[in-house]
């Protein structure tokens, strides 16, 4: 597929109508295809914000002078927790994915 309209290639999706939306592909469709990839952007980038958060929130409550088993015990449950987390929102993120792809 080109988005330049070359004529190398042979698409449907190759050149732009005058109206401004694709040939084959009614701009309401491009449209819609458009705003859920920005929320699927948009949620990803929420999913990786809530995670750095959560890390520096960790390392903050375990910080040490030294490095004992206490700490340690800290570090292995926040590692724990943070994976823990992150399966959760990637199992989450995925059903609400095939959720919306069932609609289509």
């Amino acid at each position: 597929m080109s988005w330049f309209g070359s004529d190398s290639e042979s698409s449907s999706f190759e050149e732009t109508s005058p109206s401004g939306g694709l040939d084959g592909v009614s701009s309401g469709g491009a449209n819609q295809d458009l705003q859920e990839f920005i929320m699927a952007e948009k949620q990803k980038q929420q999913i990786t914000a809530t995670m750095f958060e959560f890390n520096d929130i960790c390392w903050e409550k375990c910080q040490s002078d030294k490095v004992d088993s206490k700490t340690e015990t800290c570090l292995t449950n926040c590692v724990n927790r943070f994976i823990d987390v992150s399966l959760f929102i990637t199992n989450r993120y995925g059903q609400l994915l095939s959720k919306s792809m069932e609609g289509l």
